[in-house]
């Protein structure tokens, strides 16, 4: 892209609601730094395209590493970055049969998978071109647009043919910087605060008052990870990541242990999934992997048994599976560990970090600041878990 391919204004058919009309994009008369190669943009569209493009772009130059995001409604359902699927991962993130995925498709898919219940309809953020493979991915999904620097062609023929041709492309000039002071009005008044542009690198994880002082590489990219993920996600936040992805993203909630509790769940969940029993159910050809998705979510649940029932089972199901008891469940959690866990603020209380060892966390960063920090390290150290102090809050409103 260069100079007088990007637009100054554009207009939005409404804002966050129908009843919110008219509403637009603008930069006070500068050119804005992305331009829309198809389909038209909404209003919380262009929100979770900007912190998406954010967050990826940050990861990668934090990573070195093929980054991508999965947004809905301004807060990550996934994040990831480049690495190989195994066949297992493949089934779980319902990749066809016969696609060679490409570095930065692999990211998306990950990214994707992390929560595919949640990244219905979401929007794809790319930091690296978007070629073919993700394409061919992207398009049996459920999503509402992506945001990328560049796009093969045969990428964006394939997109284009989403959503009887409306699907939202966006390309994001990956050059541009935004001005050191931000604004965001509310209730007519003028916010004006400096840009969080701190950044997120491991030296952040170098000061750890547990016992344990050693993060092995792959933790300290999973606390990456995690960090820039919250950097992006509504507050307050927890993210735990495990094998160069989230999988389990608690936002905006008001207590901090609602948060470690929720992204826990999804945590447990995104473990399930990949037991034989969900990978190998026998579902009915031509089912949507949405539909699919969905009785997935139900299976691992507690009330499995709605999902089992006569007249149900037989809309997703070839013949009834099994129920996935809770012993069953219970002996495959086992075998889960080595999960990071980053918070967007302090732990204020042990409770988070018992949470969390139910989910196999043995690695977190958070900013520190607690005046229960000594109880919450301890906590760490009885639990064998290697705790950094980061001094970073990252909040996100």
């Amino acid at each position: 892209m260069k100079k007088g391919d990007f637009m100054t204004e554009y207009k939005l058919k409404y804002g966050c609601n129908p009843n919110q009309s008219p509403a637009r994009i603008h930069m006070d008369g500068k050119e804005m730094p992305f331009t829309i190669l198809n389909g038209s943009a909404g209003y919380i569209n262009l929100l979770d395209a900007f912190n998406a493009w954010q967050l990826v772009k940050e990861l990668k130059s934090a990573t070195g590493l093929a980054s991508a995001a999965s947004f809905k409604h301004v807060s990550p359902a996934g994040a990831a970055v480049a690495h190989p699927l195994t066949e297992t991962d493949r089934k779980v993130c319902f990749v066809p049969e016969g696609l060679e995925l490409s570095p930065i498709a692999s990211a998306y898919v990950r990214a994707r998978g992390c929560d595919r219940v949640s990244s219905f309809g979401d929007f794809a953020a790319l930091s690296d071109e978007c070629d073919e493979s993700v394409a061919q991915f992207l398009v049996k999904e459920v999503s509402d647009g992506i945001i990328a620097p560049s796009y093969s062609e045969k990428a964006l023929e394939i997109l284009k043919s989403k959503r009887r041709g409306n699907y939202l492309i966006i390309q994001i000039d990956p050059d541009y910087e935004p001005e050191e002071i931000e604004t965001k009005q509310v209730f007519g008044m003028k916010f004006e605060q400096k840009r969080n542009n701190c950044q997120i690198t491991p030296n952040l994880f170098d000061e750890l008052p547990t016992q344990i002082k050693e993060l092995p590489e792959i933790a300290k990219i999973d606390l990456l990870i995690s960090m820039i993920t919250l950097k992006y996600t509504q507050s307050n936040s927890v993210c735990y990541c495990m094998g160069g992805q989230t999988i389990g993203v608690g936002a905006g909630q008001q207590s901090r242990i609602a948060c470690t509790r929720l992204a826990g769940t999804k945590a447990d969940n995104y473990f399930l999934r990949t037991h034989e029993k969900v990978t190998s159910l026998p579902f009915i050809d031509g089912i949507r992997k949405c539909e699919a998705d969905n009785a997935i979510d139900l299976y691992i649940s507690d009330d499995c048994e709605e999902l089992l029932k006569d007249g149900v089972w037989q809309r997703y199901f070839t013949e009834k599976p099994s129920v996935f008891t809770k012993g069953e469940k219970e002996e495959w959690h086992k075998n889960m560990t080595n999960v990071a866990l980053g918070s967007d603020a302090f732990f204020p209380f042990e409770d988070n970090i018992e949470r969390a060892v139910k989910s196999g966390v043995k690695y977190i960063a958070q900013p520190g600041g607690s005046v229960n920090d000594e109880a919450v390290i301890k906590c760490c150290d009885d639990n064998k878990i290697a705790m950094a102090m980061t001094g970073i809050r990252l909040f996100h409103h």
